[in-house]
């Protein structure tokens, strides 16, 4: 396997077309990944080298690309892009395929997506990775105002918003619907409260690299949950530490040891 993105299907759900693909081993342990905020299967999971870790590590490999990114359709309208919303279109993938139970790992918003998605269905869910996004879960993660209103500016060169520039920056980079992303950042930021991560039981590992300065302490959130451990990916900030070699090794040994489980 190499770092070439794979061929994408679609299913419909919520009257919304949404882009997925299927690969590594076919008869391997699933594992379903969710993207975080204006990236994308691509983005986060191919291009990284996630694909081929995993699909070289014997797993089945599914990646969606959420509602208002990727080929998934990019409604305008912010009430259909809850965190509620977008674990049903992932649930709703893995009924697709037919997939009683999966790993699941998610990015940033992805992994907000992945905790409401275990909350809703908990017998869906074999392990759970949260990348990029550690206490920010439960206490949230700062104001996101200015990056709605950097997605809007006419160009980047107006935007003086520090994180704004780096949101625009990135979702110009990978040619985004920017309507569809201020859509998106205004309501895809439900919060969990500490007593909904207490219900979270599978085993699941937090990982956030040392300097992000967005997603909060992974060690606060692993202690609100009676089976999480946290991970420092150490030197990385939010964009980068999503492929992260220490990170991918840590998610590798954690498969490995649940699936052993």
């Amino acid at each position: 396997m190499d770092l070439t993105p794979p061929p994408f299907s679609r299913f419909s759900h919520e009257g919304l077309e949404i882009a997925f693909f299927d690969e590594g081993d076919p008869a391997g342990a699933p594992i379903l990944l969710i993207h975080g905020f204006a990236s994308s299967a691509n983005v986060n999971w191919v291009f990284p080298g996630w694909l081929k870790t995993l699909g070289d590590a014997g797993y089945r490999v599914i990646a969606l690309d959420n509602r208002g990114h990727g080929k998934s359709s990019k409604p305008y309208d912010s009430a259909l892009y809850h965190p509620q919303q977008m674990a049903g279109d992932a649930v709703a993938l893995l009924g697709h395929l037919g997939i009683a139970e999966a790993h699941v790992m998610g990015y940033s918003m992805g992994a907000r997506i992945s905790a409401f998605l275990a909350l809703a269905h908990p017998h869906r869910v074999r392990s759970l990775v949260f990348g990029g996004l550690g206490i920010g879960m439960v206490t949230g993660v700062g104001d996101w105002d200015p990056i709605a209103e950097a997605l809007a500016a006419p160009s980047l060169d107006v935007v003086t918003h520090a994180r704004g520039r780096m949101f625009r920056a990135f979702a110009d980079q990978t040619k985004s619907d920017r309507q569809a992303l201020a859509a998106c950042i205004s309501t895809s930021r439900d919060l969990l409260t500490a007593e909904d991560m207490a219900r979270i039981d599978v085993p699941t590992l937090i990982g956030v690299g040392t300097k992000d300065d967005i997603a909060g302490s992974p060690q606060e959130l692993a202690e609100l949950m009676p089976n999480a451990r946290a991970l420092d990916i150490p030197g990385r900030d939010h964009m980068l530490a999503v492929g992260d070699r220490v990170f991918k090794k840590a998610v590798l040994e954690f498969l490995e040891e649940v699936g052993r489980a």
